[in-house]
């Protein structure tokens, strides 16, 4: 299966694994000479391109966080109906001026791009021991031994996930909790140059988030502000 979806993705993989060389040679020029930090530049450069699909689905994400209550009262109203429930949603979504599905056409097209990124980097071969070596890491292709990694991909995991979501359901809060977890015991058996790839992906999409809702409440403490009032 691995090899499998490996052969999917290896037109985005061997792309990829190009841009990581040029980066890698980048900062050789530079007096550096790391893959650490080239595949660092690249999480950057390749967040940055999908940035304008990440906006319209973290867009769509919360516009649904804040249908949720409506949706809900709805489904209760009309759980002897289905078809009344159904109209009643799509008039909601209707009024709202919020498509359910805008959030899944940019989540597909990232997925290749950030599949191929996994690949690359989870096939990527270092040309000698020395190249593997970044910070604390003796070699980004074996696991981190002092597990720093690990539980940083596990901590900017819940923030990222803890920045948008509405901590005040229960299942956003089950799902900002066992995400982290999951992903930090994974991480503890992973490559760490893979791990790093994670860890920086998150740092960049913890980064955008801030910058789109600077300055506006979060979901949940906005419910809790109009409770307040009434």
């Amino acid at each position: 299966m691995q090899a499998f979806f490996s052969s999917v993705f290896s037109p985005i993989e061997e792309l990829l694994g190009f841009i990581l060389e040029l980066l890698y040679n980048l900062t050789d020029v530079l007096g550096v000479g790391s893959y650490g930090l080239a595949i660092i530049l690249l999480t950057v450069l390749v967040k940055m391109c999908l940035y304008p699909l990440t906006v319209k689905q973290i867009r769509s994400m919360k516009a649904m966080q804040e249908l949720s209550p409506k949706m809900k009262k709805i489904q209760e109203k009309y759980k002897d109906n289905p078809q009344v429930m159904q109209q009643k949603i799509g008039q909601l979504y209707s009024d709202a001026g919020v498509n359910p599905l805008a959030g899944c056409l940019p989540l597909l097209i990232q997925m290749p791009i950030l599949m191929g990124m996994y690949y690359a980097l989870f096939n990527f071969q270092y040309p000698t021991p020395e190249a593997a070596m970044f910070l604390w890491l003796p070699s980004m292709s074996e696991p981190d031994p002092m597990h720093i990694l690990p539980v940083l991909a596990a901590a900017t995991t819940y923030l990222q996930t803890a920045q948008t979501s509405d901590m005040s359901q229960t299942q956003m809060k089950m799902m900002a909790y066992f995400m982290p977890l999951f992903i930090g015991f994974i991480s503890w058996s992973f490559a760490s140059g893979l791990v790093l790839y994670w860890v920086a992906m998150n740092c960049c999409q913890i980064v955008q988030q801030w910058w789109m809702y600077r300055g506006k409440e979060k979901p949940g403490k906005a419910k809790a502000a109009k409770k307040e009032e009434a």
